[in-house]
């Protein structure tokens, strides 16, 4: 054998051993297991921008300071994160700083993926860099003025509100509630759209050591409601079973999802275990109500709306109501789940931000598809059929309807939802 065959073989048997290596090392069960994470996660929904490819970002979010476009997050290794590594994956995670050092904004929900543990952070990696296409698509420019777009102030935002701890199991509880505590605090960052905000941004409570914790937020244009256990506002009336078919589903006798709110549902908690659906619904039935002090306690009346309805001329909103709600929802306001939501007692309804219930109507909601069968029944939208008084008026009517004695909404808080850019509410 001469020098050059001889070099060939070694050559040969190198690459087929460092090939043999890398098959090796990628499991196919942790491809599996990091696909069911992002979903858990919801990755898709937000690097995914309508119409365009998966997980090649340009979907924009809008913030108090301008909008941010989310990234490509495919392994393209000129356009996406292609060229990182397993450290470089978990310090944009857990830190909210790139692979070349620049800080993300907190529209990235890092907060809360600081609480993911290595093990799932790993087959995250592997599946982003396994399991998903590359997409060659480059990033697209946020849209924040100067001198705002600076990101060193993010490093002293960090060291202020960044809790590098990871989740800590509660040993007082069970299996179940350890799970769902970590899903809700963690991967799911539920805080990062149901907990209210400070004035740098920061969510004012991380887990539910803090009465603000899922407390309820508004974001671009869509009130995300309060997941504590008021009895009013929150999820007081619910039972686990009503939490677990709700994030299965869409939809249970209580509410029907809406809004950004669709594609949670469709794109991640439908195709979530029974088993971690079922230690959610268990870890947020603990969380103690805040929101509702003050307040009497509902029960459903229909007399005094009844009432209403008998004197149309005197009570525009229930004439309106009559005339584009009734049909679907019924004068006494209880739908027929789960196909038709309720309103009568509805957390969303009971909210006092009607920014949810001025942008649903307007504008609709995206179809639920659990399953990926679609909703025999859809919210349509009336943006170009009734103008801000109308809709004032018609709010105004469900904010007292069936005993819900809330203060009513003016023609003004519609338009201010009337003039937000589609994206808000597509």
């Amino acid at each position: 054998m001469n020098m050059a065959s001889g070099l060939m073989k070694i050559g040969f048997a190198a690459f087929t051993f460092t090939f043999s290596l890398s098959v090796f090392a990628v499991n196919p069960a942790e491809i599996k297991k990091g696909e069911y994470l992002a979903r858990v996660g919801d990755c898709i929904s937000c690097h995914t921008a309508p119409h365009g490819k998966a997980f090649a970002g340009g979907l924009p979010m809008l913030t108090p300071v301008g909008a941010i476009y989310t990234t490509n997050i495919t392994p393209d290794a000129e356009t996406g994160i292609g060229k990182y590594t397993e450290s470089d994956f978990a310090k944009a995670l857990r830190r909210g700083v790139a692979k070349d050092g620049h800080h993300l904004y907190p529209a990235m929900p890092y907060p809360s993926y600081a609480k993911v543990s290595d093990a799932d952070i790993h087959a995250l990696y592997v599946y982003f860099m396994h399991g998903v296409k590359p997409v060659r698509q480059a990033n697209r420019a946020n849209e924040i003025p100067w001198p705002l777009n600076y990101r060193f102030p993010l490093a002293i935002w960090n060291s202020l509100f960044l809790d590098k701890h990871g989740y800590q199991p509660d040993a007082s509880k069970d299996a179940s509630w350890n799970r769902g505590a970590y899903l809700v605090q963690g991967l799911g960052h539920c805080g990062a759209c149901h907990t209210p905000r400070g004035f740098a941004y920061q969510e004012k409570g991380l887990t539910h050591a803090s009465d603000q914790f899922l407390s309820g937020e508004t974001l671009e244009g869509w009130s995300a409601t309060n997941l504590r256990g008021d009895h009013n506002t929150g999820l007081g009336r619910w039972s686990e079973a009503d939490i677990l078919v709700y994030l299965k589903s869409g939809a249970n006798q209580h509410s029907s999802a809406f809004g950004t709110m669709t594609t949670v549902i469709n794109n991640s908690t439908e195709g979530m275990t029974i088993q971690d659906l079922t230690g959610i619904a268990s870890y947020l039935k603990t969380i103690k109500g805040t929101n509702d002090k003050g307040q009497t306690t509902y029960k459903y009346n229909s007399g005094a709306t009844l009432a209403q309805f008998k004197s149309l001329t005197t009570y525009p909103g229930a004439r309106l109501y009559q005339q584009y709600c009734a049909a679907c929802h019924g004068q006494e306001g209880k739908g027929v789940a789960p196909y038709l939501s309720p309103l009568a007692g509805n957390p969303a309804v009971m909210d006092p931000d009607p920014s949810s219930l001025i942008n649903v109507i307007l504008n609709g909601s995206p179809q639920l598809k659990p399953q990926g069968v679609a909703a025999p029944f859809n919210m349509p939208k009336f943006r170009h059929t009734l103008n801000d008084t109308e809709v004032a008026q018609l709010v105004s009517f469900m904010q007292s309807a069936w005993n819900h004695n809330l203060k009513p909404t003016s023609a003004k808080a519609v338009a201010d939802i009337r003039k937000l850019p589609a994206s808000a509410h597509e």
